[in-house]
């Protein structure tokens, strides 16, 4: 039985990274930039004097270093000879930086923020969503779904261009832009967490904002067909407390899928969120994606994009092998 769920599972993983993978090899090489022309126009634009022979030189080794020499199967097997040994070779931009050395600096950032965003928007959400259903006659909740589903179609790049006017412009309370003061001390000490705090409170608070209402809507649409059931039914015609009702009855059934959606988001964490850090100019993944884009680095576009493929096939691999833990309904079959 094990054997016939855990097998096609892992096959099915390594075929979506597989195909994943490839993609991001295909995709930037489309781009029109050349790195290897834009890097020997930059030289020439800095006043250096080459003759030809020395450009074709310089052409052929940025070729070698970049995996751009030879065919497209040859760039395509050197790829993914680099992809396996961890090596993505260096960042074009930022030559010689390697993309892997960008990443490790990057990821934290947008790790950090999304982790966060992701678990305040998804307790609160939840909570919210499971009250709303078992108070359907309160007027504080349905004011409450009023408010979360007037916000939640409101793009969030808005929410975030509001906030920052609001709170770092006209009335500046935060920091603009950035993930921490200048010449604050990196390291664990108190000025340096308050001063992270502060540069991410806006662009957490920004998110927040508008996904609650998505963890919201899917924690009342379950919870409503849970009240209906029999269990419920008797439960309350029995007198048990109102609370336990809420949170051992109701909430404790509709929140399975909660947990299934949290786990599959947190596979997204590793992509960035670009609109949010563009417009905060934070630190992270997502700000470094839009400039490689900008620039046309392949390198780390695709590196970037790979954590990304990786990171959400692995997180909707383990909810698949674990989700039979979390719903006695569903077996290993």
């Amino acid at each position: 039985m094990l054997k016939k769920y855990y097998i096609p599972r892992l096959i099915q993983y390594f075929t979506v990274v597989f195909i994943g993978v490839t993609l991001v090899f295909v995709i930037p090489r489309l781009l029109p930039s050349n790195p290897v022309e834009h890097q020997l126009s930059r030289m020439m634009a800095q006043g250096q004097y080459l003759d030809p022979a020395a450009i074709e030189e310089i052409r052929e080794t940025l070729q070698q270093l970049y995996g751009l020499e030879g065919g497209a199967f040859q760039q395509y097997v050197s790829y993914f000879k680099r992809l396996l040994t961890g090596d993505l070779g260096p960042s074009f931009t930022q030559f010689p930086t390697p993309v892997m050395t960008l990443i490790r600096q990057s990821l934290p950032w947008t790790v950090g923020l999304l982790l966060a965003s992701l678990s305040i928007s998804w307790i609160i959400g939840t909570i919210l969503g499971g009250i709303r259903v078992s108070f359907p006659r309160s007027r504080l909740a349905k004011l409450i779904e009023l408010v979360i589903m007037g916000v939640r179609p409101i793009p969030y790049y808005i929410v975030a261009l509001v906030l920052l006017i609001l709170f770092a412009f006209l009335v500046p309370i935060f920091p603009m832009a950035g993930g921490y003061s200048m010449g604050a001390k990196v390291g664990f000490n108190a000025r340096f967490i308050m001063s992270l705090l502060r540069h991410a409170f806006l662009p957490i608070l920004s998110m927040v904002t508008i996904e609650i209402g998505g963890w919201f809507l899917q924690m009342r649409n379950v919870a409503s067909n849970i009240v209906e059931e029999d269990y419920v039914v008797y439960a309350e015609a029995s007198g048990l407390p109102k609370a336990k009702i809420v949170f051992m009855y109701i909430m404790r059934n509709a929140i399975i899928p909660q947990i299934t959606g949290f786990a599959l988001n947190l596979g997204f964490i590793f992509g960035g969120a670009l609109i949010t850090e563009i417009v905060f100019a934070y630190p992270g993944m997502g700000y470094l994606l839009y400039s490689a884009i900008l620039a046309g680095d392949y390198n780390l576009i695709m590196g970037i994009n790979v954590f990304s493929i990786v990171g959400v096939s692995t997180a909707m691999l383990i909810v698949d092998l674990i989700y039979p833990l979390l719903d006695p309904r569903v077996r290993y079959q």
